[in-house]
């Protein structure tokens, strides 16, 4: 099989988020700057507490306890 050099996957794969992605239109910076929110706000958030967020909005607490009382 032979290989193909593909400079627009290269150009692609090799993008970073920048702050300028918040106000950008095209698909692929306004996916970084949300995937950047994300994990920027649970980065912040922490994990603490876990809890499970259901579809009726109510929280359930995770339970902590070891893998042999279970």
């Amino acid at each position: 099989m032979k290989k193909t050099n593909n400079s627009h996957s290269s150009q692609l794969a090799g993008k970073t988020y920048e702050v300028e992605d918040y106000k950008a239109s095209n698909t692929l910076s306004s996916g970084l700057a949300t995937t950047h929110e994300q994990a920027s706000d649970a980065y912040m958030e922490g994990e603490v507490n876990a809890v499970i967020d259901n579809v009726e909005g109510e929280d359930i607490q995770v339970k902590r306890e070891g893998y042999k009382n279970q």
